[in-house]
């Protein structure tokens, strides 16, 4: 019996932790500038049919928090997101010359119904390089959404609705940094 991760309804107007990993977990990022390219692709295909809250890119595999527009079907939303990971896979198997999927067959999925289970998944996502061992700041860490979130600067992602889940850029900044210090005293887990 398949997955309930991958069996989920998507439907109209709801927020999902999206997920996938390079098949036998392998890289699915190989070069610096393949993380870039996957961004430039999502907001090309994706934000025609949902808003961006958070996200990581990690070498083997990413992490996308998103709301699917009130309009947006959910075999529409499935549809453009196929073509967003076949654009990026082709791209990826032209360029180097290989054929095949990067990634597993379906995308994970988890319909976040809590608001609390909310606020953690937006640290556990922008912490995730961490937990992997990338960075040892998930601060810095470049892809990732913690700077854009406490940043003034101009974006595509949906901070200011992000921001008001923590009562502001200080809010968040304090959640992140409460949540990364019991991290590190222990296994941190949303499980």
């Amino acid at each position: 019996m398949p997955s309930k991760k991958i069996t989920t309804a998507i439907e109209p107007g709801a927020i999902y932790h999206i997920y996938n990993r390079g098949n036998n977990f392998q890289k699915v990022f190989l070069r610096e500038s393949d993380y870039s390219l996957f961004l430039e692709k999502f907001k090309h295909y994706m934000l025609k049919v949902c808003s961006l809250y958070a996200f990581v890119l990690i070498p083997n595999h990413y992490h996308l928090l998103l709301r699917i527009n009130d309009n947006i079907e959910g075999i529409m939303f499935s549809n453009q997101f196929s073509k967003f990971m076949l654009s990026y896979t082709n791209f990826i198997n032209r360029r180097d010359r290989r054929n095949g999927s990067l990634f597993l067959c379906r995308f994970r999925r988890i319909k976040i119904e809590n608001d609390d289970y909310l606020k953690r998944l937006v640290f556990y996502i922008n912490h995730n390089p961490v937990k992997h061992k990338i960075t040892k700041d998930y601060k810095t860490y470049k892809y990732s959404s913690y700077q854009i979130l406490i940043s003034d600067s101009p974006t595509k992602l949906s901070r200011d609705e992000v921001l008001q889940w923590f009562d502001g850029k200080a809010g968040l900044i304090e959640f992140h940094s409460v949540l990364h210090d019991n991290a590190c005293n222990s296994k941190f887990s949303l499980e």
